[in-house]
């Protein structure tokens, strides 16, 4: 998908512990970004964070530190991006959800081989 020009950036935020039916919510929302034929999503692991709850997860604390922040950022059309997020309701039951316009400049992808 080419895209450039002005779009609309959502960004996630929720722990890496966080499940969707035994599966990772941050895997869930990915896949569910790519079937819907979103532009591009990336998943980010955070080294240190705190949320609502003012609890800081952090790697330096043993204890705390297997649910790490993570964060999805998914860029696409306003359009689009709006339309998925009643999905991001269904999936999101702690974290933040913040949406920004953003402008995309470059937006290639690899040829598939044998192309």
């Amino acid at each position: 998908m080419s895209l450039t020009g002005s779009a609309l950036r959502v960004t996630i935020f929720i722990g890496e512990n966080d499940m969707w039916h035994h599966r990772p919510v941050f895997t869930e929302i990915l896949h569910r970004a790519r079937k819907a034929g979103l532009a591009g999503a990336t998943v980010f692991r955070g080294i240190e964070g705190f949320g609502a709850s003012s609890l800081i997860h952090t790697v330096r604390l043993l204890s705390l530190g297997e649910d790490l922040p993570v964060a999805i950022v998914i860029v696409d059309t306003n359009d689009r991006l709006r339309a998925f997020l009643p999905q991001l309701d269904e999936l999101v039951t702690e974290g933040l959800v913040i949406l920004g316009d953003c402008e995309v400049i470059r937006c290639t992808g690899r040829e598939k081989e044998g192309q």
